[in-house]
């Protein structure tokens, strides 16, 4: 009777940690995060991960993208997957909740509608969050870093074609710190990760030489090299 009673009184809910590199106030891109406004109590107004309970007719990665499409009209995803499960009996006010997390990363190009309640929020300066959502993002956040040394999960985040140096741009933004163009090609091309196109992207305003565009020579999640990590220059 007691694990009846137990059983019954633990809920499950799914928690999106919705990552892209975007330009927001400021010049250099950013990697930002998907937050939603709580408009309900316990913590009312304050900023949360977008998800809900998980029914009892749908697998975890049906449900994210179920309520990513209902509650916030995102359904421009790259990549999804499972990060982390948080347990803490005491995560969240009233019955005990346990929340699954996902990584899903959207490509730098694409401008969602997001309704007014929702907005993208820079990682290195999170509003106030919710319950134990910053812990969230911390740790997807670690997860993409640790990703983008070993796999070529940076496709998720950039454009089908891009030149060299807005794919640098994606990488110091999602890894935190500067990137050197030249290292980044070499590393890149000698695991197969990205390919030339054949094309130039159109010149600008100053004029000079076209930059060459590059793809990624796929678009599924694959490990390149197990072992491997983009470290900080110096």
């Amino acid at each position: 009777m007691i694990e009846n009673m137990a059983h019954r009184s633990t809920e499950h809910e799914v928690l999106a940690v919705v990552l892209q590199v975007r330009r927001l106030d400021t010049k250099n891109p950013q990697l930002s995060v998907l937050l939603w406004e709580r408009a309900m109590d316990p913590e009312r107004g304050a900023w949360a991960l977008p998800g809900g309970r998980l029914r009892h007719d749908e697998d975890m990665i049906s449900s994210v993208r179920r309520q990513l499409a209902e509650k916030v009209d995102l359904r421009e995803l790259t990549h999804l997957e499972q990060l982390a499960v948080f347990s803490d009996p005491a995560r969240v006010p009233g019955a005990r909740t346990i929340a699954s997390t996902f990584l899903g990363l959207v490509p730098s190009p694409a401008t969602p509608a997001l309704p007014p309640d929702t907005r993208w929020h820079p990682v290195s300066n999170l509003p106030p969050m919710a319950f134990d959502h910053r812990t969230m993002v911390e740790n997807a956040c670690a997860r993409l870093i640790a990703k983008l040394s070993y796999t070529n999960i940076g496709f998720a985040l950039a454009p089908r074609e891009f030149a060299l140096s807005t794919l640098r741009d994606i990488y110091s933004a999602a890894l935190g710190h500067p990137v050197d163009v030249t290292n980044l090609q070499r590393v890149l091309e000698r695991r197969q990760v990205i390919t030339r196109t054949g094309t130039t992207a159109r010149s600008g305003r100053s004029g000079g030489r076209p930059a060459a565009l590059y793809r990624f020579t796929e678009d599924r999640y694959r490990v390149t090299d197990e072992f491997a990590a983009l470290r900080p220059p110096g």
